[in-house]
């Protein structure tokens, strides 16, 4: 592996695959966000979401004692 080394400077090496990383993830990050499933921003531009209608429980009846 030390020979590797000696064929490339590891600190431009370190820098480059560092910078090659973050415009990965900032790319990955804006694809995302121009997508309507996964935009966490604004979030999604479809049809609005609706409420779905809940009808409340019956009241508990007290035990009657004999």
């Amino acid at each position: 592996m030390y020979r590797l080394w000696m064929l490339f400077d590891p600190r431009r090496a370190l820098v480059g695959l560092f910078i090659f990383l973050f415009a990965l993830a900032l790319l990955i990050h804006f694809i995302l966000l121009s997508t309507d499933r996964f935009n966490w921003l604004e979030g999604s531009r479809g049809a609005p979401m609706t409420m779905q209608s809940t009808t409340p429980l019956p009241a508990p009846q007290a035990e009657q004692k004999p």
